[in-house]
């Protein structure tokens, strides 16, 4: 095997070893199944044949048989999970059972939005189910705009979208709003801070109109492994949530070999060590030409280019043509070049930022370089997932930086290793966010009087406020 052949070639090398920090062992887990089946629509069981799926995981049956009680269900495993088949299976079996039902997806980037699309397309196609789904976000066609706010089955957006230019038109929404079933918020540990408390106040916004629609639906949110799904989901939703979490995961996953490195010193009395950048690029190269197909992160879009560069050189002109970078700012068809290049083989390297974090299909890679400590427990073991998505051997390598908080970790391994993922956080009364959303609400609809505003209760002495201010009126 081309990754067991760079390990070995790793561990005999005298330059290597002596800067290796830690070396971890991640063992193989077989799959698990429920015992019992899932009743669906027989012409979703034909889908799922037809794409190559007799039997769901434990975590997938349990999530599905949640949703189909009339559970709102939070789902938080491992990266390569199949998470996605947790809101299809429910979303398209309510769909072909009551025709008329609606259901808005949410992702955080519109990559994430297409890619899923195409996903769901997949499925729906394999079968030949009666289920349009639409993506209407920034990049939809004009020409397609007007047709899509009547058009049935499942939309798929972003929350950019839905503050812009859903919710505020919700009478020309009122075919969605009205027969809305499901809610799919994936990658929930992304709304977190800031934006996360907004989001939170978007989605008080969007089960506001609803109501008045007629329609209370339920939420299916996915996330990565946070220590606090639960409570996050119930936070942003307000609503009680049912979990399921890694414990009850399923999924079959490969050995993963996890190797933490620390550059060597260049000069120890001034305290420099050699370049992260190189470090990586020597490490991915290794990979390259044992033939393991390989990601390579780097923290910001200047060191994606730089190691983008390096690699080529690294590997000769007729390697460059295989090795792509992937950012913010490509534009969206040579995104989808890049991951289509990636599924199918003719890419062997690709150097990212975290845009590839999410859980794009970016196919069966088998190795991950991580250019410094990407800020957060969560977000390493997110980009350690990117290798090994299948049931085979993978590797990854996180290249310690100068930073600080990258050298506490190469002198306390066990703080990534062995600490649990960090706490998803929002704010969804933080005064200054929801006065910004109060203002929107108003203009989406009046209030009330002593009208409640999500969990915080009626909302009329900020109203009053916001009216002193001049921005609102009774």
């Amino acid at each position: 095997m081309s990754v067991a052949e760079a390990l070995d070639y790793l561990r005999r090398n005298r330059d290597f070893m002596p800067q290796v920090v830690a070396w971890e062992r991640l063992p193989a887990r077989p799959p698990r199944y429920a015992d019992s089946t899932v009743d669906l629509h027989p012409l979703l069981l034909e889908a799922l044949a037809e794409r190559g799926i007799e039997r769901l995981f434990s975590h997938q049956t349990a999530a599905v048989e949640a949703a189909l009680r009339g559970e709102n269900v939070v789902v938080a495993t491992a990266t390569a999970s199949g998470k996605s088949l947790c809101y299809h299976l429910p979303v398209l079996h309510t769909l072909l059972t009551q025709p008329a039902s609606r259901a808005l997806y949410l992702f955080p980037t519109k990559a994430l939005a297409h890619d899923q699309e195409a996903e769901l397309t997949a499925l729906v196609h394999a079968a030949n189910l009666p289920i349009p789904v639409h993506s209407y976000d920034g990049d939809t066609p004009r020409s397609q705009r007007s047709r899509i706010p009547r058009a049935g089955g499942v939309l798929i957006s972003n929350p950019d979208m839905l503050h812009s230019g859903i919710l505020p038109y919700h009478p020309r929404w009122r075919s969605l709003f009205g027969q809305l079933a499901y809610v799919v918020v994936d990658e929930l540990h992304t709304y977190r801070g800031v934006f996360g408390s907004h989001v939170a106040n978007l989605l008080r916004r969007l089960q506001r109109i609803c109501q008045f629609y007629g329609a209370s639906p339920q939420f299916i949110c996915t996330s990565a492994t946070i220590a606090n799904p639960k409570e996050h989901a119930e936070r942003l939703a307000e609503r009680p949530f049912t979990l399921i979490d890694d414990q009850q995961n399923g999924a079959p996953t490969g050995e993963k070999q996890f190797i933490l490195y620390n550059p060597p010193w260049v000069d120890e009395l001034l305290g420099l060590r050699r370049s992260s950048l190189l470090s990586a690029r020597d490490a991915a190269a290794v990979f390259l030409r044992r033939g393991a197909q390989t990601v390579v992160f780097g923290r910001t879009r200047q060191s994606v280019e730089l190691l983008l560069t390096y690699l080529q050189d690294e590997m000769g002109d007729g390697a460059k043509s295989s090795i792509a970078g992937y950012r913010g700012g490509y534009l969206p068809l040579e995104r989808r070049e890049i991951e289509t290049g990636l599924r199918d083989g003719r890419l062997q390297a690709v150097v990212a930022t975290n845009a590839l974090e999410l859980g794009v299909d970016i196919g069966q890679l088998q190795a991950a370089v991580l250019t410094g400590y990407p800020g957060s427990i969560a977000s390493t073991w997110q980009q350690a997932g990117r290798a090994g998505r299948r049931n085979e051997l993978s590797a990854v390598i996180l290249i310690a930086s100068a930073n600080p908080l990258d050298q506490y970790i190469c002198h306390h391994p066990r703080f990534l290793f062995g600490q649990s993922p960090e706490h998803a956080l929002a704010n969804p009364n933080n005064p200054h966010i929801m006065a910004a959303h109060l203002q929107c609400a108003a203009f989406e609809m009046p209030f009330q009087e002593n009208e409640p505003y999500g969990t915080y209760g009626p909302v009329d002495d900020l109203l009053i406020t916001l009216s002193e201010a001049g921005v609102i009126h009774r």
